[in-house]
């Protein structure tokens, strides 16, 4: 079996350009779902106007509306999330999300777990930038 790093191996969170320089990703895993919730705190919205908005949270990400709306069907499966069609908006029927007292909790809990990953993240950042100061 080779050695992750050997030049075979292949990381979505980086990439050499050349000698001495890389391109690094910092992702945060799943964060699609904490930002959706966070939208939809806000108020009931339909599916493009999520994806809208979720794009302003996370620049660079594509979103892609049908991942977007399986992850919507799967939310309101757990009852994370509710919706409704609704034919009183401008245009054709539309299926609005909105978030259950179930997605306020879960929310809360994201917010949580992201602050202290924010914690981690400032002491690395805060140790990185005191070793290049010496």
């Amino acid at each position: 079996m080779p050695h992750p790093h050997h030049r075979g191996h292949r990381s979505r969170s980086r990439r050499r350009l050349g000698p001495g320089r890389w391109q690094v990703h910092a992702r945060v895993e799943r964060f699609v779902e904490p930002a959706l919730l966070l939208i939809l705190r806000d108020g009931s919205t339909h599916g493009y106007d999520l994806a809208d908005s979720l794009a302003g949270l996370l620049p660079g990400e594509r979103i892609d509306m049908g991942n977007l709306y399986r992850m919507l069907r799967a939310l309101e499966a757990e009852g994370i999330v509710e919706s409704e069609w609704r034919d009183d908006l401008p245009g054709r029927n539309r299926r609005t999300y909105r978030l259950t007292e179930q997605g306020r909790t879960l929310l809360d809990a994201w917010a949580d777990a992201l602050g202290e990953a924010n914690e981690t993240i400032a002491a690395f950042l805060g140790r990185y930038r005191d070793g290049r100061e010496t």
